[in-house]
């Protein structure tokens, strides 16, 4: 009887401290969001006494003493949090971040290799990865890790962002930029960066069509030629320009070509969702959500005053929609 009234008593108090614990990390959370973080510093340590490896409590104080711009105190600390087994894929994260930001790029690179041995499927770390690569101006190194992201992580965003600037600035696969640069927009919609994306969709078509970029096959695989081979075929829509207009009718022509042709030999989550939305009479309503504001701001909304209803079709259809490219369509090899 005395034993079990012994576990009991110990249960509880272990129940006790873990509540207390989780507690306080609310409670640094809500000083965190206060931008308090001196408080949020006090009642971590407090929880990190009560759950000395809890690596999770670590992690987060290490984030606050980068916060409070204490460098060397959140080093060490993030460095016992990544050495430990129990490191996840955000702790190598904050520990690129800290290191990041204080110019130790080498270190960062470090940390972030580290991680990807641990998660080597991880999106988010080969994306942290490239911009340093490329911060160490290496640019070659870095759309490598950034293709390498898209192949074992295709749902995460941040790369196909990274890639479709890269091909853009580079000027030496265009395709690839279109692509990359449209499945981004799908698959993270209300950003900044997505309004960035679509003004850099809109030149790369003026450019694909002017000839300005070269299209050059040695550079790209099959499917690659495919789509550049499609879309080349509706070149003669483009001699009065590119505008909004323009490019519906350029792109509804290719999804019906693409998928007279191509589909079977190459299954593509964008090319089927463009096909879904002139099924449903919403691709127009898409290519001005896609290319509307970066061609003309007014005669956008000139078009959403006109045609409410497709307009809000479209705004629902997006919203309740959750775009995430699956496994093995990048066709890379």
């Amino acid at each position: 009887m005395k034993k079990i009234l012994l576990l009991c008593s110990l249960f509880i108090s272990l129940s006790v401290a873990a509540q207390d614990v989780k507690q306080l990390m609310e409670t640094a959370q809500v000083f965190v969001g206060k931008e308090d973080y001196a408080n949020a510093r006090l009642v971590l340590n407090r929880a990190l006494q009560m759950e000395p490896d809890n690596h999770v409590i670590r992690q987060e104080l290490a984030y606050v003493l980068y916060l409070s711009g204490d460098l060397t105190d959140a080093m060490e600390m993030i460095n016992k949090v990544i050495d430990a087994e129990s490191a996840d894929e955000k702790s190598f994260q904050i520990g690129g971040i800290i290191y990041k930001s204080g110019g130790f790029l080498k270190d960062c690179e470090r940390i972030y290799k580290k991680g990807l041995k641990k998660f080597p499927t991880s999106g988010a770390l080969h994306y942290e990865l490239g911009e340093i690569m490329l911060l160490q101006k290496l640019p070659a190194d870095a759309i490598r890790i950034w293709e390498e992201g898209i192949d074992k992580d295709p749902a995460y965003p941040g790369n196909y962002f990274h890639a479709a600037k890269y091909y853009y600035f580079s000027k030496n696969n265009p395709v690839l930029s279109i692509l990359y640069g449209e499945i981004f927009v799908n698959a993270e919609s209300y950003t900044v960066r997505t309004a960035e994306m679509k003004s850099i969709l809109l030149e790369v078509y003026k450019q694909f069509y002017a000839g300005i970029v070269t299209y050059d096959d040695r550079k790209s695989n099959a499917f690659q030629r495919a789509v550049a081979e499609t879309l080349l075929k509706q070149r003669e829509l483009t001699v009065m320009g590119i505008n909004t207009e323009v490019l519906t009718m350029i792109r509804t022509r290719f999804i019906l070509d693409w998928h007279s042709t191509w589909a079977k030999t190459y299954p593509y989550k964008l090319f089927e969702h463009q096909q879904q939305l002139a099924r449903d009479g919403l691709f127009v309503a898409y290519n001005q959500w896609l290319f509307g504001v970066a061609a003309n701001v007014v005669q956008y909304q000139h078009w959403i005053n006109a045609h409410p209803k497709e307009s809000s079709e479209f705004a629902n259809f997006h919203k309740n929609r959750l775009f995430r490219m699956p496994p093995g369509q990048n066709y890379r090899q």
